[in-house]
């Protein structure tokens, strides 16, 4: 009986779109208002999905509240209130958009979490922007 457990948290973080390779003028083309030069914030709604058998002796697919705790001390201090591309090793060769957020969170969460959970990130850039990782 396989079940999926989602855990809901929160970070803010400020990013730029830039890819410098390009100049200012093609950046602003390709990623508008968020190529700012002077970065620009989100308030991010991270979803966490873990799918996997209900364990007879606990009846939880996973603790929550480990959950929870994985999460806050692997991803949540790491990234907020944080600029993502200055303050962090993740994007010094990245491209911090929601795609490339979700699946770096989902790298750090798959090292910490058990391999027989399928884990899925859903990560909301805005109220109506969201991505998830991986997919299918």
């Amino acid at each position: 009986m396989k079940v999926a457990v989602f855990r809901k948290e929160h970070f803010n973080a400020a990013h730029r779109l830039f890819n410098p390779d390009w100049d200012d003028d093609t950046n602003f083309k390709v990623f508008g208002k968020c190529s700012n030069p002077h970065y620009h914030g989100h308030n991010y709604e991270l979803y966490v999905q873990l799918i996997g058998e209900v364990n007879p002796k606990t009846g939880y697919v996973y603790d929550m509240k480990l959950l929870s705790d994985v999460i806050r001390e692997h991803v949540i201090k790491k990234f907020d209130h944080k600029n993502l591309n200055l303050d962090t090793e993740y994007f010094k060769d990245k491209i911090p958009t929601a795609e490339n957020i979700a699946v770096i969170i989902y790298d750090i969460l798959r090292k910490e979490i058990d391999a027989d959970l399928e884990l899925k990130i859903r990560l909301y850039e805005t109220e109506r922007n969201f991505v998830e990782y991986p997919v299918g």
